[in-house]
């Protein structure tokens, strides 16, 4: 069960950076909830997803997410990647200025019934800033 946990939590980053709605839909439980203290909204179920989805890549192109760590310990997984993109359109407020962002991300996963039903994610949102030029290095 564990490794099938770590399957799916791979496979949500490979869909969140492709925008698989068919995905999301088959993997994201309608009760998801994603906690975010960087987040200005609320993303629950898959159209939660699909709206931070459209915010990300409406901000950002050529985004990966190269995971490098994935632990699973019964129902939950952690995940230690990395977030990387293009500033190529309106993001948080900055408008494009075609810089690439590559920041630390952690995400704590739970899984109930083959599906993702919450997750916790921490992105280093302050080197992102710096990365963009929107705050003092």
């Amino acid at each position: 069960m564990r490794e099938d946990n770590k399957r799916l939590v791979r496979a949500y980053f490979d869909a969140f950076r492709d925008c698989d709605d068919a995905w999301w839909d088959a993997n994201i439980a309608p009760d998801f909830v994603r906690h975010d203290p960087g987040l200005d909204f609320e993303v629950r179920g898959p159209a939660g997803v699909r709206k931070l989805a459209a915010v990300l890549h409406g901000g950002l192109s050529d985004i990966a997410m190269p995971v490098d760590e994935l632990i699973a310990e019964g129902d939950r997984i952690l995940a230690r990647l990395r977030f990387q993109g293009r500033h190529t359109g309106e993001f948080q407020g900055l408008p494009a200025t075609g810089q690439h962002i590559d920041i630390v991300v952690m995400d704590l996963f739970q899984v109930a019934d083959g599906r993702l039903v919450e997750h916790w994610a921490l992105m280093d949102n302050l080197t992102m800033l710096k990365q963009l030029g929107a705050v003092d290095t």
